[in-house]
């Protein structure tokens, strides 16, 4: 293992598309969606403890959950769980770790990478991540993982890429697209050189610092002036203090999209970004009848095509649903068609409308 070579695993989000099973106070990277025995962030922990050394890896969080990742992921050092005051999206986030490695380590390459996607290759990715941290450590780039599309899916943003090569099986980035219709997904899909966006990087810390002085000059200033804080007792006071005066922007719109030294590697390593119920019904194991069950106390009589979860001390039967979501929880229960799934966040507005937060 590098001992330059370090990881920071963004776990901050509410995950709401998942509810009722995801809450605020405990969201679906904490959660086993795929009913596999672990959460989805302890797998992708496993995944790279495979390659980068322990001491190297970095969770950054939301302060609310700093308890549940110690909880879940016990043999990580304390202090490499990184708490953020407030949710101000990735440029944000990836400035912090990024400055601060920059400091401990001039040396630095950074893999950043969400906590709750799923990855069924691991062997494939960790050879695919290794390549991007060898081009990286050559050559004054940032890189971006692309998925090969299997399908025109309008849930996920999209990569265009050049025809010649930068190094095997590399290229120069042309556009990022965000999640486009059905009719542009397809001609996405039939052109060939669009990949779907993963949202996993790698880079020098060094050369993502100079982008962030560059193209956020603003964020790069309140973090440059606290660099000599960080790595000490009182790097927490120093953030408090930052991250209110930060943009809200995600590093696609910051950083990425404007970048002229952006590639990406065209990959296939079974990824999916399990950000929909629909996604977790994708992956999991059907019975004859098309159901995905993530139970272990459910009965499916005349049912089809169904996504249920629910808790294991409630039995719940279904009868007679065709193309269904149906999960439940402690205190909710969720019944809605599966081609509506993307109208799950208006759903939970409505609840907060009608409810308030109790059943967030």
């Amino acid at each position: 293992m590098n001992k330059h070579h370090y990881v920071a695993i963004m776990a901050g989000g509410i995950g709401s598309r998942f509810w009722p099973m995801s809450r605020t106070a405990y969201p679906k990277q904490f959660l086993d969606i795929l009913h596999t025995g672990k959460s989805l962030i302890q797998w992708t922990f496993e995944r790279y403890k495979a390659f980068i050394p322990l001491e190297n890896i970095y969770i950054v969080t939301s302060e609310e959950y700093v308890s549940i990742v110690q909880e879940q992921l016990p043999e990580l050092p304390v202090q490499n769980i990184l708490a953020e005051p407030s949710r101000k999206n990735t440029a944000a986030c990836i400035a912090y770790i990024s400055c601060k490695l920059l400091q401990k380590d001039p040396e630095a390459s950074l893999i950043v990478a969400p906590s709750d996607h799923m990855i069924l290759d691991a062997e494939q990715f960790r050879e695919t991540t290794n390549k991007a941290l060898e081009f990286v450590n050559h050559i004054k780039s940032l890189v971006t993982l692309g998925i090969k599309p299997t399908h025109p899916n309008t849930g996920y943003g999209y990569i265009q890429h050049g025809s010649i090569e930068a190094g095997d099986g590399i290229y120069k980035v042309k556009t990022f697209t965000e999640k486009p219709d059905l009719e542009l997904a397809k001609t996405f899909i039939s052109s060939g050189d669009f990949l779907w966006n993963a949202g996993i990087f790698v880079w020098k810390v060094a050369q993502i610092v100079k982008a962030f002085e560059m193209f956020q000059p603003e964020m790069f200033e309140l973090f440059d002036a606290a660099k000599d804080k960080f790595n000490t007792p009182q790097e927490k006071e120093a953030i408090d203090k930052i991250y209110p005066l930060c943009v809200n922007i995600s590093i696609d719109v910051a950083i990425m999209e404007k970048a002229d030294n952006v590639y990406v590697i065209p990959s296939s390593f079974g990824w999916s970004d399990l950000g929909t119920w629909n996604s977790a019904y994708d992956n999991l194991e059907k019975d004859y009848l098309g159901n995905a069950v993530a139970s272990d106390n459910v009965i499916v009589i005349d049912a089809t095509k169904c996504m249920v979860s629910g808790p294991a001390n409630k039995l719940m039967v279904l009868q007679g649903l065709d193309d269904f979501i149906v999960v439940d929880s402690e205190n909710a229960l969720l019944i809605c068609k599966k081609d509506k799934e993307q109208s799950i966040k208006e759903y939970v507005a409505e609840v907060k409308r009608n409810k308030g937060d109790k059943y967030l």
